[in-house]
């Protein structure tokens, strides 16, 4: 089993689902760094935004054109990868720390397609969980939230502590909807399935479409 290349080929594969004129979020992590060059190498006119710095930067290199968030009120498509697909379509995402960022763009597309390699999809969602907790109040956050572990990692883009939770996840619904409430989280990494448009997932160069 080849990652890299099954990676490709489902970046190819969303690629193509691309048209000309439309406005585009750019997830983060090494598999949306192959779709990077299959979008550039289809030359359509597209307004891209990135969810990370390290993103908007190998875009730009790319030619491709980005544009900061602040401005656009909503995507055509988003296409990120994940670190856990599960088969009822929740996903974890965050192994980057940038999970609150993919989280909002993810939120304001009309269509979130995930790409990933055959190594992703799991029989059921599992820890570590990431985490974007505030600073302020950061030794209460964690006591309510236990187990949890703070990842020796820079900050967030937007200044915010990144951290796993590691308890059992009986319930992904319920753990989100428990970890969402708990003041001091910014943000969690379950994105639930009704969140996802389409799943690309490649094994050995065969890339098999997920709708949850």
């Amino acid at each position: 089993m080849d990652v890299e290349s099954d990676k490709r080929a489902a970046a190819v594969a969303a690629a193509r689902i691309i048209e000309d004129g439309m406005t585009i979020g750019l997830g983060s992590g090494s598999t949306v760094a192959h779709l990077l060059p299959a979008i550039a190498d289809r030359r359509l006119s597209v307004v891209c935004v990135a969810t990370s710095a390290r993103t908007e930067d190998a875009a730009r290199r790319h030619g491709l054109h980005v544009e900061p968030f602040a401005t656009i009120d909503h995507l055509d498509l988003a296409i990120d990868g994940a670190d856990q697909i599960a088969p009822d379509g929740w996903l974890v995402k965050g192994g980057g720390g940038a999970h609150t960022r993919e989280k909002v763009v993810a939120a304001a597309t009309d269509r979130f397609i995930v790409i990933a390699d055959s190594t992703k999809p799991v029989d059921a969602i599992h820890p570590p969980i990431p985490l974007e907790l505030m600073e302020f109040g950061l030794v209460a956050t964690l006591l309510r939230l236990q187990p949890v572990k703070l990842r020796a990692v820079p900050k967030s883009p937007d200044g915010g502590v990144i951290a796993d939770y590691d308890g059992a996840v009986d319930d992904p619904a319920e753990l989100a909807a428990r970890l969402a409430a708990t003041p001091g989280v910014v943000e969690h990494g379950l994105f639930p399935p009704e969140m996802v448009h389409l799943i690309l997932v490649a094994r050995d160069g065969e890339v098999s479409e997920f709708v949850p």
